[in-house]
């Protein structure tokens, strides 16, 4: 009786895949491995587009008619980041379940969901608030992509190329926030660029920007079909996967991804309409008085996204954790620079224009201080991906002897561990991006603006608990704790 070969294999499920193989990886791996992270790039860009598509849009809802206070306005930001960070755990479980292309051309149909309900909602006056909050939250699609797509490209790479490679996948979807919001008011006849382009006669059409995002979900989609791969040697039970959450690494980690990621996603959420609140009023039309927040949305982001892979490649060349706590350290500090620049500022709850005006003044200080912070957390979030393969290969190599095929199978297993920690940690580290919009809000504050000092108190404290973490944790001690030197962890 002969045992048949399952035949679920096509041409796209590649058998055998050696990335650690130097020859291997010189004649074969390299180039497909390149061909998958640029697709993965591409599909994970428009999933965080979609995602943060709520993040500029808000500020333009009221003129499109709707009535909404600034509570209901942060809330329906930070639910896209709630749903995306719960989805980032069965994102990355699918990887090794349906295979990385398979799922990314999944995914990616999967975001017809949030733009096509989006356009459909915003042009119907009397949409209620409680379907915009529902509708935000199936934004979150977006947010789960970036986790299969990190996950996927962890496999593809050698541990001595996977900062960079981390850094670069995770970069071109980040610069699916900066894009979003910057393409959005133009998209939408709001004016951007810095008043380049003029607003649209007509108003404000948000579903514009909805229908252009589900045509580059059905891009993204093909290309996944057209030039992605699965790995077959990728193989792994949700169980398997899940033994990472028993380790206490992972907890100690995501507590410091939410400082860096948490950080970005939900300051790139919120900087629209802290903005907005702080610094401009609606009066007189269409520009406003103040600082119009469409020009500026968008930087943040877009800085962020750009210190990602140097953070990667910082961390490849002298360790992810010295490059985490100068993060860290830098986040502090830059913190405490938008807080007594904010304590500047006059409360404006009338909208009075002359209030507007003279918050205008401090808002260069305000921006440059964010941008800053921005840029750490960019870095931080490079850095603190590299740390995460480092030391599950480094436990690996401490109970095997080199040249085994114990060691072998120890680093594959180690690879597919530190692949189900990185969607762990990153869906605990989004969890940031919806308690930053929401500290913002505080609903219980009755001062939009001393809601705003409040909350850049606590995550600079927050920053601050990090750093020492990270220096206890991983630089004080780092060949006893882990079997690394501090520049290999």
């Amino acid at each position: 009786m002969t045992t048949q070969t399952p035949t679920r294999r096509t041409r796209r499920w590649i058998e055998d895949w050696r990335p650690e193989d130097a020859e291997f990886w010189e004649t074969t791996g390299r180039d497909v491995a390149r061909r998958n992270l640029v697709w993965s790039i591409f599909a994970e860009h428009v999933g965080f587009s979609v995602w943060l598509i709520w993040s500029v849009s808000s500020a333009f809802l009221l003129a499109q008619g709707f009535e909404f206070t600034p509570q209901q306005l942060f809330l329906l930001v930070a639910l896209p980041n709630l749903v995306g960070s719960l989805l980032r755990l069965p994102y990355t479980f699918a990887v090794p379940k349906f295979g990385g292309r398979n799922w990314t051309i999944v995914s990616g149909l999967m975001l017809l969901i949030p733009t096509l309900l989006f356009a459909y909602a915003v042009q119907n006056p009397t949409t209620p608030y409680w379907v915009f909050c529902v509708i935000a939250a199936t934004a979150g699609v977006g947010g789960g992509n970036f986790a299969s797509s990190m996950a996927n490209i962890n496999f593809f790479y050698p541990s001595d190329r996977k900062g960079a490679a981390l850094g670069l996948n995770a970069a071109g979807g980040n610069l699916g926030v900066s894009l979003i919001q910057l393409l959005l008011p133009i998209m939408v006849g709001g004016a951007g660029i810095f008043g380049l382009v003029q607003a649209s006669g007509t108003g404000i059409h948000l579903e514009r920007a909805a229908y252009v995002y589900a045509g580059l979900a059905l891009l993204a989609s093909a290309a996944a079909w057209l030039w992605m791969d699965n790995l077959a040697t990728v193989t792994s039970s949700p169980r398997e996967q899940l033994q990472v959450v028993k380790q206490r690494q992972t907890w100690l980690l995501s507590v410091l991804y939410i400082g860096t990621f948490g950080s970005f996603i939900g300051y790139s959420a919120a900087m629209p309409l802290l903005i907005k609140i702080n610094f401009w009023v609606p009066e007189p039309a269409p520009l406003g008085t103040g600082i119009y927040f469409a020009f500026y949305a968008f930087l943040g982001a877009g800085v962020g996204s750009l210190t990602r892979p140097f953070g990667g490649w910082l961390a490849d060349k002298y360790g992810g954790a010295r490059v985490t706590l100068g993060a860290f350290v830098a986040m502090t500090v830059f913190t405490l620079g938008v807080l007594w620049t904010v304590g500047q500022l006059t409360p404006n709850p009338t909208a009075d224009p002359a209030i507007a005006s003279q918050n205008a003044g401090w808002f260069p200080l305000f921006l440059g201080f964010f941008l800053c912070i921005f840029a750490a957390t960019g870095i931080g979030n490079g850095s603190v991906y590299k740390m995460i393969p480092s030391l599950w290969k480094a436990k690996a190599e401490r109970s095997t002897t080199p040249g085994t095929p114990e060691r072998a199978a120890a680093l594959t297993t180690a690879t597919r561990q530190s692949s189900s920690a990185l969607g762990v940690i990153g869906a605990v580290g989004a969890m940031g991006g919806f308690l930053v919009p929401l500290a913002f809000s505080a609903p219980w504050v009755a001062d939009p603006l001393s809601s705003t000092k409040g909350a850049f108190a606590v995550f600079a404290a927050y920053y601050v608990m990090c750093g020492i973490m990270t220096w206890a944790l991983y630089l004080r001690r780092p060949v006893r704790a882990h079997g690394l030197a501090a520049a290999e962890i």
